[in-house]
């Protein structure tokens, strides 16, 4: 049936004044590669098969620097191909893609594709369908595709993960052609790539060691959590301000599956958590990290770079410091320290506060502490020296339900519902994390009309509180 659909829209095409007028466009030596490639994109298709070195022109980094300036004749110097072929290849491809359908066609088309795999059609003949119909499909397309049946509701957020599986599974073959980059230490994609070089290292090791030594060496992965707290914390709210939030709920979600996992000590659930984080890795360098190096600006990645070091780095890996951002002259200086804190007194119902004191109070007391105010959206928290919970600066103005997983997004949004119509005024949740006991306190915040402006959010480690006995009197100056 869908291929049906595609012929008949073929059929449909009723005269050659698009073909005609690629025809005739004028293709030589001084011809600038990028705007071909943006307008027809079996171009790069087809010079990617000449030549792997191709890749340079997906790039962001090259295309926003050399890659403005390259002509065909430039092409045929990093390709180190002959002129005459590479203007051939290009007419070639752009001869070829008046058998592509239009964007929007093509939108249509792969969500169908999407759609009959949903419903249950063998995922070999949509392969068939998708190659005959499609041929490739960018990162980008993907999460768009997404976005729009999850806000179709063709999609359960729920269930998104193993729907995710399969969408990777169909467009593999596509994908497999873009996951080569070229980026510089210090940039927080070269970061991701080395920790994951390290962490497909330490599988391997698993996989060929003496079963008595298959615990131990797996304990190692444990780090990979602050690996995919940077990812929730500095590049998924990036994206989501580019409208695009289908794909980090997926990966989120596969965070939370894996993240028990890393505790396990049975060989058949060490198995399972080594294949889902060898999955993500394969999503990440062929989905996500794709995304982001076509969508973020330099000052974005500047934002990144920043909070990164707020959270950290794993695996033994230093993210370097040879990047530095190239559009614009205000990033050519280095990365921007923390904001100075304006002069001021707060009067407070009693007593005053300096601006200094109060931010320096909160950050001293032992507690985390974080704000949502009456829109939902993350205000503050508090900059203590040993948080429990990982946060950093891109979390800032990020509506509350977007910074937890897809799974806890019901609870949250109960919570907020019941605080905002005075129903509840705390809610409370406690958990043991190995040898720490942690409690977790949402307070309803009112003004003293009664107003709603905002949930506060206080998280406190209480393993010592609990072990106390007896009495202290008098101050003891112990470790």
């Amino acid at each position: 049936m869908f291929i049906k659909k595609y012929e008949l829209y073929l059929a449909n095409i009723t005269n050659n004044n698009l073909i005609t007028s690629r025809i005739k466009m004028e293709i030589n030596n001084s011809t600038k590669i990028l705007p071909l490639i943006d307008k027809y994109p079996l171009v790069y298709d087809e010079l990617y098969k000449l030549s792997s070195k191709a890749k340079r022109f997906k790039n962001p980094i090259v295309r926003k620097t050399i890659g403005k300036k390259a002509t065909l004749e430039m092409v045929a110097v990093i390709l180190d191909a002959p002129l005459e072929r590479i203007i051939s290849t290009v007419k070639g491809a752009i001869e070829a893609s008046a058998d592509i359908p239009p964007e929007k066609d093509r939108k249509e088309m792969l969500k169908n594709l999407l759609l009959d795999m949903h419903k249950g059609v063998d995922i070999d003949i949509l392969k068939t369908q998708f190659k005959e119909a499609v041929g490739d499909i960018t990162s980008y397309e993907i999460g768009q595709l997404e976005q729009q049946l999850i806000n179709e509701g063709h999609l359960d957020p729920k269930e998104i993960t193993k729907l995710s599986d399969l969408h990777v599974e169909l467009f593999r073959d596509s994908l497999n052609m873009k996951e080569e980059y070229e980026t510089i230490p210090g940039h927080p994609i070269y970061t991701y790539l080395q920790e994951n070089l390290e962490i497909a290292n330490i599988i391997r090791q698993i996989r060929t060691a003496p079963e008595s030594d298959r615990v131990e060496l797996f304990r190692k992965l444990g780090e990979i959590t602050i690996h995919y707290a940077r990812k929730e914390n500095q590049l998924f709210p990036i994206l989501e301000k580019h409208e695009i939030s289908g794909p980090p709920q997926v990966m989120w979600a596969v965070h939370d599956e894996i993240r028990p996992l890393l505790k396990t000590t049975k060989s058949e659930e060490i198995d399972l958590a080594l294949q889902k984080i060898e999955d993500m890795i394969y999503k990440e360098e062929h989905i996500l990290f794709p995304m982001t190096l076509e969508f973020f600006s330099e000052s974005d990645w500047v934002s990144v770079r920043e909070g990164e070091e707020e959270i950290g780095f794993v695996f033994g890996v230093s993210p370097g410091d040879q990047w530095k951002p190239v559009t614009t002259a205000d990033l050519h200086k280095p990365l921007p320290a923390k904001t100075t804190k304006a002069e001021g007194v707060l009067n407070l119902d009693i007593g005053n506060l300096s601006i200094e004191q109060v931010n320096v109070m909160l950050k001293t007391l032992p507690l985390d502490l974080s704000f949502v105010n009456e829109n939902d959206e993350v205000a503050y928290y508090s900059d203590t020296e040993d948080r429990i919970f990982p946060r950093s600066r891109g979390v800032i103005g990020r509506t509350v339900q977007k910074c937890h997983p897809p799974k806890s997004v019901d609870i949250v949004e109960d919570i907020l519902e019941k605080f905002k119509s005075g129903e509840k005024k705390v809610a409370e949740f406690w958990i043991q994390a190995g040898e720490a006991f942690i409690m977790i306190r949402y307070f309803a915040m009112h003004d003293d009309g009664g107003k709603y402006v905002g949930t506060l959010e206080v998280s406190q480690e209480l393993s010592r509180l609990r072990s106390l006995e007896g009495e202290q009197r008098l101050v003891q100056w112990g470790e």
